[in-house]
């Protein structure tokens, strides 16, 4: 009698642990099934949106780093560094929306560095 009461107790076990494995499944099966339907939503709505001028604020986060830290050594008085830096930013990501101000950026760099080494009339000749 006890011998069967532990066999039924192991195959209860068994068939329960079975049980909440399969609900577990179907359970995780849901989930990403509702994940992909999300992340098809979203990249519908940003398909849809793509036509619209990208802003200066939705740069990636590696653009907006490169141009803050050009824009910082311009104020700094490095504008060798400021304008290597704007170069980066705009070898490495070309499209960006930060391209135009980095562009005048540079003209104005340009600018502040001819004017600070051209030799002026006080410079021995």
């Amino acid at each position: 009698m006890m011998k069967t009461a532990l066999w039924l107790t192991a195959f209860g076990s068994i068939v329960g642990l079975g049980v909440w494995l399969w609900f577990a499944g179907q359970r995780a099966a849901e989930r990403k099934s509702a994940a992909e339907h999300r992340a098809a939503a979203f990249l519908a709505e940003a398909m849809k949106s793509n036509g619209a001028a990208p802003k200066a604020a939705a740069a990636a986060p590696q653009e907006r780093l490169l141009f803050d830290a050009a824009a910082k050594a311009g104020e700094a008085g490095e504008p060798a560094l400021a304008i290597q830096l704007y170069a980066r930013l705009l070898s490495r990501f070309p499209q960006t929306a930060l391209a135009t101000p980095a562009r005048a950026a540079v003209d104005a760099q340009k600018k502040k560095l001819s004017t600070a080494t051209a030799p002026g009339p006080a410079a021995p000749g």
